[in-house]
């Protein structure tokens, strides 16, 4: 049989968040009845255009779904000097940490930063991500985790042109931004938790979406093995980077009939609300368990007792991944990854396992 057309209907079946091929301005002209010229005076809002003539394009770009590729304006040499930072991220310190280092390097290169909350696993969030870069024209966007591996997000960025810079996204994502090796961080916290006499160490774990949560449990697990300890399944207790969840989820592990004397929770977070809940108990910190974080954000330094964590640098991660987005801006494929140290910072929320009565 010969090859067909594929009908109207053929494409139904696909993923809500699926997209059609790229519309021409062309084709939005002859659907309107104008010029490309009137086309484009209507999308770049410019004056002498009648109402009526301004409506039937709006109509046509709305019915076609025509998305101006920003790339174009850039060849033109019209850039909006103005990118986003998109983000879901229940940690208001990690963001707030990220936020800072964003904005250190676009005030540094006279950038203005447009903070875009999202819902990263709603149906709609491309069709939201699209509007918010054609109607702001950014010149690109910072991706936070978990959105950094949102795979159909990202390609259609890179079919509309759109530069992007990630945190901590996965190996396969990994085009512009910086990485931390997690893993390993997590891996030397377990050998300082092991040096002070721990053996039953619990795990707060962080989102499932995140894959910051996968490289952290898996550094823990690691770390456990070198440590030569056994990993219990019911020493790890499911989060959500939240500090409401770190304090759930340590009343669970006190509840166990063989406490833990050391938590490690993916995040500071949750490691406080480990602390809120181990003082609720009438124990302390250390002197019955120790608890350590991951981040180093500046509840670390708020809580009593002071927070040991990783600390991988936020504020200066948000800044790299937007030095290398803009090097991107500039010219395609100047951009790169950046890889940041880590580094362990022991205070007093952790000390010797407390000897069995």
């Amino acid at each position: 049989m010969g090859d067909r057309k594929p009908a109207a209907d053929d494409t139904a079946s696909e993923h809500p968040r699926a997209k059609v091929g790229r519309v021409r301005i062309e084709d939005v002209a002859k659907q309107a009845g104008v010029s490309m010229k009137t086309v484009s005076r209507v999308l770049n809002n410019e004056p002498n255009v009648s109402p009526r003539t301004r409506t039937l394009v709006e109509e046509a770009v709305e019915k076609l779904r025509y998305r101006p590729l920003p790339s174009a304006r850039v060849l033109a040499g019209r850039r909006s000097y103005l990118v986003a930072m998109l983000f879901d991220n229940p940690s208001s310190n990690y963001l707030m940490e990220i936020e800072l280092g964003v904005l250190d390097a676009c005030q540094a290169q006279h950038y203005n930063l447009m903070l875009a909350p999202l819902v990263y696993d709603a149906n709609d969030i491309i069709d939201k991500v699209e509007a918010l870069v054609m109607q702001a024209q950014v010149d690109g966007v910072i991706l936070t985790p978990p959105i950094t591996d949102d795979v159909a997000l990202l390609r259609r960025l890179e079919e509309l042109g759109i530069p992007y810079s990630s945190l901590s996204a996965k190996e396969q994502n990994r085009h512009v931004g910086v990485v931390v090796d997690e893993h390993g961080a997590v891996c030397a916290m377990m050998a300082h938790l092991a040096s002070l006499g721990h053996r039953r160490i619990a795990h707060v774990r962080g989102h499932p979406a995140h894959s910051a949560s996968a490289w952290r449990l898996a550094g823990y697990r690691e770390g456990l093995r070198r440590a030569g300890l056994r990993y219990e399944a019911q020493l790890v207790v499911d989060g959500e980077f939240s500090y409401e969840s770190g304090y759930a989820a340590t009343n669970a592990l006190l509840d166990l009939e063989g406490r833990p004397t050391a938590i490690f929770a993916a995040n500071d977070d949750m490691a406080a609300g480990a602390i809120c809940a181990i003082c609720e108990r009438g124990l302390s910190v250390p002197g019955d368990i120790s608890v350590c974080g991951f981040d180093d954000t500046p509840i670390a330094h708020q809580i009593y007792p002071a927070l040991t964590t990783v600390r991988q640098p936020t504020r200066e991660m948000g800044r790299l991944a937007t030095s290398e987005l803009l090097k991107e801006v500039r010219e395609l494929g100047s951009g790169g990854i950046v890889d940041v140290a880590y580094a362990l910072q022991l205070r007093r929320s952790t000390g010797p396992a407390r000897a069995a009565d």
